[in-house]
């Protein structure tokens, strides 16, 4: 480096090198010699280092980081680490950069780095409470079942926010459930009678009120029920937050510190409530769903197609497949209703609903809740008919249906049917030598014109006999090897025929496993087949009864 003679406050060696720039600097210098003597200082650095002055030893005046700094640089580039040196000067945090003279001195500029390394940290500390946030709302509406959103929810906070965490879901009855986790520890699960009013500002929270700073809750006031078992030492800080959800407070969180860690910070109380309201907003999601589920589940039940077997005598069997794969309902239904006792009529009621999907299976409901209100009338096809008619064309739906009815009773061993169509295809009925019989019944739909004109035929099952009903997404079934082709009247007669003497389980079986393998993985509607069948053999017993009796003296009871 130059020399400068002109300097007025430049000290040796080192003055007259780097020049007297350095003494005006903002920041503080130190002029150091090889042998650790301080040479000069500027006034920043007096007023950093109060009472150090020329001539005083470096390892007297500053803390030990820079001493070594510059012990290293003194004994040769070889032995000093690349770039600058930092370290603790007072309350602030300084990075030292040298300038080194031929001569030896050392000029040492002290660039005060608290704030941005203070800066620096918040930003890391929120990046990963971001990472965090973004971490539980990944994990939290990943899932829709609460119990799991529960465990999440204490999992994650005991990890990420304290040494343990409670979550207290709103009480069941008296009960609360309540979600126990501790860092590290498995979650469990417990439904206890609490009073939630021991916790300082619990009782609050369940009700989605703001919570209460923690500076506010003494620890010794937590009740044992509130502390996790295997929570490492006394309890030192709790937060208590509520879990918002959607209008309806989701639960409560409690946060545990041990009083061997450091409280709470203002800070941190701030971030459990953003961790909190993203477990409360997924936990009433999932509430919401589980809810909707049950509903749905509950309703669900009541559109889907009845499990058929033998009543009175008689065999039912029924089969549905819906036009979508990921549906259970849709616009194809049946129903069986059994007679009051063998000497009454049961009623067989299969129907097809215009469309398909969840729209359609409300009308189903409609229709079949209808037609059981009807039952009474269910001597008259046509008078019911009619009135179901009425009750489609005075609703909302613009929907009209298709309708076969069949009233069944056995006697003496056969079975007498009565069917009707409404605008539906026709029956089949497979003798036992194989022979497929249209039964000739005709009729208008249902809820499309004001009234319904409809023709019932009589038909007598021997034993073996079926007769099957069916809707048109059998026959209308497309498929085959081009795709396109309908499965049609005539395949379902072949596949009737090979039926003959086979009981009705075993018949509708038959025709679905056929059409499906007709369409093979191709779109198809709704198909439901409904198959009536006179047993072969087995006599008919009186309910409680110890007699067998013959179904024709049950016939004629009733007609005498």
């Amino acid at each position: 480096m130059a020399s400068s003679s002109s300097s007025p406050v430049g000290p040796r060696g080192a003055g007259t090198s780097v020049g007297a720039a350095w003494s005006g600097a903002p920041y503080p210098v130190l002029v150091v010699d090889r042998d650790g003597g301080i040479v000069d200082l500027n006034d920043v650095a007096r007023t950093l280092l109060p009472g150090v002055a020329r001539g005083d030893r470096l390892h007297d005046a500053v803390p030990g980081w820079l001493t070594e700094a510059h012990r290293l640089l003194a004994r040769g580039p070889q032995e000093s680490a690349p770039g600058h040196r930092s370290g603790s000067l007072g309350d602030r945090v300084f990075d030292a950069h040298p300038t080194a003279s031929d001569d030896g001195d050392v000029v040492w500029w002290l660039v005060d780095d608290t704030d941005r390394r203070l800066a620096r940290e918040a930003l890391r500390s929120e990046q990963e409470r971001t990472g965090i946030l973004a971490e539980v709302s990944s994990a939290l509406l990943s899932s829709l079942n609460v119990t799991r959103c529960m465990e999440l929810t204490a999992h994650m906070a005991a990890d990420h926010l304290a040494d343990a965490a409670v979550v207290i879901a709103p009480a069941q009855g008296r009960r609360h459930p309540l979600t126990y986790a501790c860092k590290d520890g498995a979650v469990l699960q417990a439904n206890r009678v609490i009073d939630p009013a021991t916790v300082p500002g619990l009782a609050e929270a369940l009700r989605g009120f703001p919570p209460v700073p923690t500076r506010w809750i003494n620890p010794d006031d937590i009740p044992p029920w509130a502390v996790p078992a295997g929570f490492a030492g006394p309890l030192g800080s709790v937060i208590v937050t509520p879990l918002p959800g959607h209008g309806v407070p989701a639960g409560a969180l409690m946060l545990l510190r041990s009083s061997t860690e450091r409280a709470f910070s203002e800070g941190e109380e701030i971030f459990a409530r953003l961790f909190a309201a993203r477990a409360g907003a997924a936990l009433s999601a999932a509430r919401m769903y589980a809810e909707q589920a049950d509903i749905t589940a509950t309703l669900m039940r009541e559109l889907l197609p009845p499990t058929l077997t033998q009543v009175h005598g008689v065999e039912y069997a029924g089969s549905y497949r819906p036009a979508r794969d990921n549906e259970r309902v849709g616009g194809d239904f049946y129903d069986v209703h059994p007679g009051t006792d063998p000497s009454h009529e049961s009623l067989v009621v299969l129907g097809d609903v215009a469309g398909k999907g969840l729209e359609a299976a409300v009308l189903t409901g409609k229709i079949r809740n209808t037609l059981h209100a009807l039952l009474p009338l269910a001597g008259d096809h046509e008078q019911m008919l009619n009135l179901l008619n009425s009750a489609l064309l005075t609703s909302h739906h613009t929907r009209f249906a298709t309708l076969v009815l069949a009233s069944a009773l056995r006697r003496a061993g056969r079975v007498h049917l009565r069917l009707t169509s409404a605008g539906h295809p026709p029956p089949l009925v497979v003798r036992r030598n194989g022979t497929v019989e249209e039964v000739a019944t005709r009729g208008t739909l249902v809820g499309a014109m004001p009234s319904v004109i409809a023709e019932t035929t009589e038909t007598v099952l021997a034993p073996g006999e079926t007769c099957l009903l069916y809707t048109d997404g059998i026959t209308e079934a497309r498929g085959g090897p081009m795709g396109g082709e309908l499965f049609g009247d005539r395949r379902l007669r072949q596949a009737l025929s090979e039926c003959g003497g086979l009981p009705a389980e075993a018949v509708v079986e038959r025709v679905q496993m056929l059409a499906a393998q007709w369409i093979g993985g191709g779109r198809h509607d709704d198909m439901a087949t409904v198959a009536v069948s006179a047993p072969k053999s087995g006599a008919l017993r009186v309910v409680n009864g110890d007699v067998p009796i013959d179904g024709s003296e049950i016939w004629h009871r009733r007609k005498g």
